[in-house]
């Protein structure tokens, strides 16, 4: 388990029957979630911001006590991200996903470090929403950074997340396509990348209704990604919110599709309890790099 515990903006005050507290930059909030099958340890949840009520037609709404930030940003280490509560309960970035994200930048600052003095690094961030990976890369030192996404909101989410972060001057390309399509178009161009980030979804749509189902789609798009690394790959890396399927499945998806020599890697990420010994359990990842 991989425990994304160096956040100082964020916090899970405590977990129980379905719901999370969250110290969201001093902005207590709850929130439904599906992992939470254990009692609360706190008897009452007090001084709250902001509650999440689920619809019973799908999707809900946020129950405000004391109003957000008109400009919401929190920080982990030198990167800032912007908070913005949506109507599927989301909060703009997924705060487990720290753990890629330090990843991510201690391995292309490490080839950067041990590499040719004029190395140049490549990244293709997919399913990218608001670009957390993609800041990530930008910030490592990367020399172009490719983040596709179908959502045109979401993609504008993650312009101001490069934004506020001053990477603007980096070379980020953003794409609103369909993942698939874009990386056959890829793929026939005979575009290389050295580091290449996913975190698909269990069921979505493209931009044009393209349908995408992760047990029958996956497979076929990391195969057709493998044929995007370059001679000498950084890292390639899997992750999933949700799934049928094992991190195992995962990493057999990667080793059985890269014949690179590396390392693989897979198991599951988590954000710590506080003042508790447990973790909530937030995902599945894979990964190969070198």
């Amino acid at each position: 388990m991989l425990l994304a515990d160096k956040w100082k903006d964020y916090k899970i005050i405590d977990c129980g029957e379905g719901e999370k507290l969250e110290n969201i930059g001093g902005f207590l909030v709850s929130r439904p979630d599906s992992q939470v099958i254990w009692p609360k340890r706190l008897n009452k949840w007090t001084n709250m911001d902001a509650i999440y009520h689920r619809s019973d037609k799908g999707g809900g709404y946020w129950q405000y006590i004391n109003k957000p930030k008109d400009n919401f940003i929190i920080r982990y280490g030198d990167l800032s991200f912007k908070i913005e509560f949506t109507n599927f309960k989301h909060i703009g970035l997924f705060p487990e996903q720290a753990v890629n994200w330090q990843f991510i930048i201690d391995k292309i600052k490490e080839k950067k470090s041990s590499g040719p003095e004029n190395i140049e690094i490549k990244a293709l961030n997919l399913f990218a929403y608001t670009g957390g990976a993609t800041a990530a890369c930008a910030y490592a030192g990367c020399d172009e950074v490719v983040h596709v996404d179908a959502s045109k909101k979401i993609v504008s989410h993650a312009k101001t997340n490069i934004e506020i972060n001053n990477l603007h001057q980096k070379k980020v390309r953003f794409i609103i396509e369909d993942v698939i399509k874009f990386v056959l178009r890829e793929v026939r161009r005979g575009r290389k990348y050295d580091v290449i980030i996913m975190d698909p979804p269990v069921y979505g749509r493209g931009p044009n209704g393209e349908l995408w189902q992760i047990e029958t789609s996956l497979t076929r798009l990391v195969e057709e990604c493998v044929k995007l690394l370059s001679a000498s790959p950084i890292l390639f890396l899997i992750n999933c919110y949700t799934a049928s399927f094992s991190h195992i499945s995962l990493k057999n998806i990667l080793s059985s599709s890269i014949k690179t020599k590396g390392i693989f890697e897979s198991g599951e990420i988590g954000l710590p309890i506080e003042n508790s010994d447990m973790i909530l359990p937030c995902g599945i990842y894979a990964r190969f790099y070198t």
